[in-house]
């Protein structure tokens, strides 16, 4: 199981070591958070790659292949490549097998990424925690730069039941000799990230106090922002994402690759609004069809339904905007199903690939506890559910036309992608 929690890291860092401790062969940028990680970790990707640096990107979970998780130039990994790297570290697995305590499947890929990006070699790691941060199996590597994005409410069962515990989890990457770039946070998240850095001695940059988004407006596609860096001001920035939250991401990208960078000079202007015009972040309120709109998005929390939402409002106008969601059975459905609630015009309950996918039948129950009956449509399959919110969007007259707004999960995201032909990732 992916995401079987053991707080321990000594099964990862015995491979590890047999492999020859790849993990060290170059700088790492450590992401941790509840929301925000990937789409940070691909404008840290997009900003050192445009510095002419070779970079390895460690993601999860992904939304189509395994291999996206594992990227070196800003590709996946092709499955030839994939099948080598696994071949050439099981015989080191099995040693650790057998010794009585197995390797997890997300310690397997994330000595594969190691390994693979040692091999190639690449000049610099970006690297996404998987759940948690102290005892996640990345945190056998040291961050030269720890970034955390924002900290919520997710995976409670695992993480501790409020975000203070959840917080003081995710410090965990914070290393002494390192510097620690810290979103915007909750109050007892900040504290406890804060009691971090001063146990570690690290250098920290806060955004809202070291670096920030001074401005930002909507543009054609996505948003146009004033950073100010760590060392400089960055005008005229084009982002080509929405909401609020990815200006956020964006900065805390920029902070990360200026102390990086080690140098007192800023980044050059037009590098970075040159990496940060071509960053994709596939999934994240993706727009992956027109006539009508349809959207995906792999909010699976709270807070990132809430941002989601927000980006949402203020993005688009749609007269009618039909949502298909599928969550997964151990989130906090009702909350998320709440926040959807004042911009869906109808809802469309379905459920994802994954096991751990609500049943439909009790989806469509809390879906009607929060929308009423009459709102509520209720279709076993996502293909058929994805038909059946584009039907509903085309029936409106109105001039700012209908959408669809496919969300619930990363699976249900990705699934949909599929679906849809969306552009590989």
């Amino acid at each position: 199981m992916e995401w079987k929690f053991e707080p321990t890291l000594e099964r990862i860092s015995a491979l590890m070591d047999l492999l020859g401790s790849p993990q060290r062969s170059c700088p790492v940028i450590h992401i941790a958070g509840t929301n925000g990680k990937t789409s940070t970790a691909r404008m840290i990707e997009a900003l050192l790659r445009e510095r002419n640096l070779r970079v390895g990107r460690y993601t999860s979970p992904h939304l189509r292949s395994m291999r996206e998780r594992i990227c070196v130039d800003g590709a996946p990994l092709s499955e030839e490549r994939f099948a080598e790297v696994y071949a050439d570290i099981l015989p080191y697995v099995e040693m650790i097998d057998a010794k009585g305590v197995r390797i997890s499947f997300f310690e397997i890929l994330t000595a594969m990424a190691f390994a693979a990006f040692a091999d190639a070699p690449v000049d610099v790691v970006v690297l996404e925690t998987g759940m948690g941060g102290t005892f996640d199996a990345t945190n056998v590597a040291d961050g030269a730069v720890s970034v955390v994005t924002p900290i919520s409410l997710d995976h409670v069962d695992y993480l501790g039941p409020d975000i203070r515990s959840i917080a003081g989890e995710k410090a965990g990457i914070i290393k002494p000799g390192g510097v620690a770039v810290l979103a915007q946070q909750e109050l007892p998240a900040a504290e406890v990230l804060m009691r971090r850095v001063a146990e570690t001695g690290v250098t920290v940059a806060r955004e809202g106090l070291e670096f920030g988004v001074l401005h930002r407006e909507l543009a054609v596609g996505g948003q146009l922002l004033r950073l100010q860096g760590l060392k400089g001001v960055y005008e005229d920035v084009f982002l080509p994402l929405y909401g609020e939250h990815q200006a956020s991401n964006a900065a805390c990208a920029l902070a990360a690759v200026e102390t990086l960078a080690g140098t007192g000079e800023p980044l050059d202007a037009d590098l970075v609004r040159q990496a940060f015009a071509g960053v994709r972040s596939p999934g994240r309120l993706e727009v992956v069809k027109r006539g009508p709109t349809v959207m995906v998005d792999a909010a699976h929390n709270i807070a990132g339904m809430e941002a989601t939402v927000r980006a949402l409002t203020e993005s688009f106008a749609f007269d009618r905007l039909i949502g298909v969601v599928a969550m997964m059975a151990d989130k906090d459905v009702p909350a998320m199903l709440g926040a959807l609630e004042p911009v869906l015009t109808e809802v469309v309950v379905t459920r994802n690939s994954s096991p751990r996918s609500m049943d439909v039948d009790r989806l469509a129950e809390l879906a009607r506890e929060v929308f009423g009956p009459e709102r509520v449509h209720e279709v076993p399959r996502l293909d058929d559910a994805i038909d059946k919110a584009i039907a509903l969007a085309d029936q409106g007259d109105d001039l700012g036309g209908g959408g669809v707004l496919i969300t619930g999960s990363v699976v249900t995201s990705g699934d949909a992608r599929t679906l849809l032909r969306a552009a590989d990732v």
